[in-house]
C-alpha cells in the first residue's frame, strides 16, 4: 500500500482532476515523479466512480481507492444499507470482504465484524479506510477465508458471502458451483461456523437454479435501484425447511417500493380481462421474482394475458411500478397503426409481442420520446393490440 498518494499536494491534484478524461491525463507529464503515475491515475478514476455510488467514502479525507474494477464490483451504499436493515446479532464474518462497503453498514447493526480478503493489498487498504471512516469494530484478516475458518473454533451469528465468477466460466450459465468460493461444496462446513448465512449474487443467477444448488433457504431478497435489479440476497438458516419468502424492493430517490410473497403458493391465481381504464407495469424486482399471479391477487388487478405481465383496473391504486392511463386500445393492424401511430413520436414498450421495439420504430417511422407511451402486447383473447397511454407515475 503506497501511502505517498496521501500527501496533501497529491490529494489536492487528485481532487482537481476528478471527471477529467483518464486517456487525456495519461499523456501528460507526471507532476509527482516520485509516485507511480498509473497509481495516481487509478486514484482519480476510482474516486470519480465513487462520487454517486459511495458518497461516504468520496466525502471522507485520505481514503485510498483500489482498482477501478473493485469499485465497479462493490456494493453501492444504498444496497449495503438495505442488507444491514434485516440483520441483527453480536458477530458477523464476511468471507469475501472486498472494499468493505457492506461491512461498514453491517458494523452499524452488529457489534463485531470480521472482514476476510484474499488480496493482501486490498485488505490493507480497507483497514486504513475504516480508520479514516471512524469504524472501530471491524477486524481485517488477509488470506483465504476457508483457512481462517478452519483455524478457529469460533462461531458467528451471521456469515456473509459474495461469490465471484471464475474467469473461465464467462459465457456459461451462471451457477454457484462455478464461483469462488464454491458455496454449494462448502455449505455444510459453513453451517458449522454460523447458523445464518447471507449470500449475495448477481441478478444474472436464475432463482430456480440457485434453489437447486442451495439448501435451507428461508428468504430471497431481490434488490433494485431506480428500477434496475442490482443483486439477489439469499438468506439461509441452519435446518430450515419451511416455505421460502420472496422480498422484492425497488429503492428510488424518494421511496422504497416493496412487494413480498411466498414462493410457489398453490392457491395463487390471476384474474384476466381486456384493458380497462388504467395500466400497471411491475418494477424490475417484481419481474425478476416471477410473482405475476401474486401481483394480480394482492392488488386485485386483472392480467391482460398469462405471459404479458401487464395489469389493468378501473381503479387507480398505489402500485410498485409504473402506472398509466389508457387513452386508446387498438388492434395491431396496418390500418389502425397508420391512423394512430405512423410518423409520430412515442415511447414504446413490448410485452409478449412478436416484434422488437427497433423493428416497430423502423416499420412505422415512429420517433423516440414525447409524452405518449405505447404498449405493444397480447390480450386475453390472444389478439395483438396496442395500448396508447399517458404516464401517471
Amino acid at each position: 500500500m503506497d501511502l505517498s498518494i496521501l500527501y496533501p499536494k497529491v490529494q489536492e491534484f487528485i481532487q482537481d482532476q476528478l471527471g477529467v478524461s483518464i486517456a487525456k491525463l495519461a499523456l501528460q507529464k507526471n507532476p509527482f515523479p516520485e509516485i507511480d503515475w498509473l497509481t495516481i491515475l487509478n486514484q482519480i478514476e476510482a474516486k470519480t466512480k465513487s462520487r454517486e455510488k459511495l458518497p461516504t467514502w468520496f466525502s471522507t479525507k485520505a481514503i485510498i481507492y483500489p482498482s477501478k474494477l473493485s469499485i465497479e464490483q462493490t456494493s453501492s451504499e444504498r444496497t449495503a444499507e438495505y442488507k444491514s436493515s434485516f440483520l441483527e446479532g453480536n458477530s458477523l464474518i464476511d468471507l469475501t470482504g472486498g472494499f468493505g462497503v457492506d461491512d461498514y453498514y453491517f458494523a452499524k447493526k452488529i457489534n463485531k465484524i470480521t472482514h476476510c480478503e484474499i488480496n493482501t493489498v486490498l485488505s490493507e487498504i480497507v483497514g486504513h479506510n475504516f480508520k479514516q471512516l471512524g469504524v472501530t469494530n471491524i477486524e481485517c484478516i488477509a488470506g483465504d477465508s476457508l483457512t481462517t475458518l478452519q483455524s478457529t473454533t469460533e462461531k458467528w451469528d451471521w456469515m456473509y458471502i459474495d461469490p465471484s465468477r471464475r474467469n473461465d466460466t464467462k459465457g456459461k450459465v451462471f451457477m454457484l458451483k462455478d464461483c469462488l468460493p464454491n458455496v454449494p461444496e462448502n455449505l455444510d462446513f459453513y453451517f458449522e461456523k454460523s447458523d445464518a448465512i447471507l449470500i449475495k449474487t448477481a441478478p444474472l443467477l436464475d432463482i430456480a437454479a440457485g434453489l437447486s444448488e442451495l439448501q435451507n433457504v428461508k428468504t430471497i431478497h431481490i434488490v433494485a435501484i431506480e428500477n434496475e435489479v442490482k443483486e439477489l440476497l439469499w438468506e439461509l438458516h441452519k435446518n430450515y425447511l419451511g416455505a421460502i419468502g420472496i422480498k422484492t424492493v425497488n429503492l428510488t430517490k424518494d421511496a422504497t417500493n416493496s412487494f413480498d410473497f411466498i414462493l410457489n403458493q398453490e392457491s395463487t391465481e390471476a384474474n384476466y380481462s381486456l384493458p380497462k381504464r388504467y395500466l400497471f407495469e411491475p418494477n424490475s424486482a417484481i419481474m425478476k421474482s416471477g410473482g405475476f399471479n401474486e401481483i394480480s391477487e394482492q392488488y386485485r388487478l386483472d392480467k391482460l394475458h398469462k405471459h404479458s405481465h401487464l395489469y389493468t383496473s378501473n381503479e387507480l391504486i398505489d402500485f410498485p411500478g409504473r402506472v398509466f392511463e389508457i387513452q386508446d386500445a387498438i388492434p395491431y393492424s396496418k390500418k389502425e397503426i397508420k391512423i394512430h401511430l405512423e410518423n409520430s413520436k412515442q415511447n414504446i414498450t413490448t410485452r409478449n409481442f412478436p416484434e422488437t421495439v427497433e423493428l416497430i420504430r423502423k416499420k412505422w417511422k415512429i420517433k423516440e420520446g414525447g409524452n405518449s407511451y405505447c404498449f405493444f402486447t397480447t390480450d386475453m383473447n390472444n389478439d395483438k393490440i396496442v395500448l396508447i397511454c399517458t404516464k401517471i407515475k
